[in-house]
């Protein structure tokens, strides 16, 4: 692409922050210049583009259909520009910075209460940690690594196995004692939550238990644990939930666990990372920092 087709920052900042405002003058305020300043920089885009962004009415202005159009873009290109500058700026005077993604309950419930024993084994080593949900393509997303759960398929990556859950039914004293679940076969009748990913654990769960029932599909569904935990634990329903994920909620009694019964999903946490690129010293460090941790608690 050439230079010359891209309009410069000043004046797409200036088209920005005046369509947030609906007004040059506040938009010259936020931005210390000038209404005549921003008015002129918008002129200035809108002869680049050759469309009006902006009709004005008296002492407003209002986006024209091809303003709005356009700024949804501009927003997201300056979005994407601030996120890059605040990701390098992280790197001043620390090379070993490691970027992770992970899961939003693994990262919560798992990897941020072990973090500070990492920079104890790694003390010049600093960590960016974002959320993805779903595989993604490591040319294209500025991490070193990720925590991916399910099948090890990963395109153009390494997974390696980190453990698979033990997944238990659990609920709150209170509702334990209001229903008087004493055996499996008790909570065919209950309310029961699921997780929207899973929806067939609790089926998998009362086949585990030797129970036999029509019901195993029915009950709200939450898409987090932590949500459903939480439901659970103010006394919704009984929840299938990963035994490491409300091990604090256990230990501090708001959730109990009903039964031994436990069920061992075949999907796995994996630790993924580029197949075609040397992993960085910090990103080594992490990866045998991680498997030593996993290896700890499961012995």
């Amino acid at each position: 692409m050439k230079r010359g087709f891209v309009p410069h920052a000043d004046s797409l900042i200036a088209f920005e922050c005046a369509a947030r405002h609906g007004s040059f003058t506040r938009a010259a305020e936020e931005l210390h210049l000038t209404q005549g300043a921003v008015s002129k920089q918008v002129r200035h885009l809108e002869t680049r583009l050759g469309v009006e962004l902006f009709k004005r009415v008296r002492q407003r202005i209002v986006l024209t259909d091809a303003g709005r159009l356009y700024l949804q873009d501009v927003r997201g290109a300056l979005e994407s520009l601030i996120s890059a500058t605040r990701q390098v700026m992280s790197f001043a005077g620390n090379e070993d910075v490691l970027n992770l993604a992970t899961l939003p309950s693994f990262g919560t419930r798992w990897l941020a209460p072990r973090l500070s024993r990492f920079i104890e084994d790694c003390p010049t080593a600093s960590f960016s940690v974002a959320v993805r949900l779903r595989p993604f393509d490591f040319a294209k997303e500025p991490f070193d690594m990720a925590i991916h759960y399910g099948d090890p398929v990963w395109a153009g990556a390494v997974a390696e196995p980190l453990f698979r859950e033990d997944v238990i039914a659990v609920a709150s004293p209170g509702f334990r004692e209001r229903h008087r679940i004493d055996a499996p076969a008790d909570l065919a009748p209950l309310l029961r939550l699921h997780q929207s990913t899973r929806p067939l654990a609790w089926r998998q769960w009362f086949e585990c238990a030797g129970v036999e029932t029509d019901l195993a599909f029915q009950g709200p569904r939450f898409e987090q644990f932590v949500m459903m935990a939480e439901a659970a634990a103010s006394g919704l329903g009984v929840a299938l939930v990963p035994r490491f994920f409300v091990k604090s909620e256990l230990d501090e009694g708001r959730l109990v666990q009903l039964f031994d019964t436990v069920l061992r999903l075949p999907s796995a946490y994996h630790l993924v990372y580029p197949e075609n690129r040397t992993l960085r010293p910090v990103a080594e460090r992490f990866r045998r920092w991680l498997k030593h941790e996993v290896a700890a608690e499961t012995l």
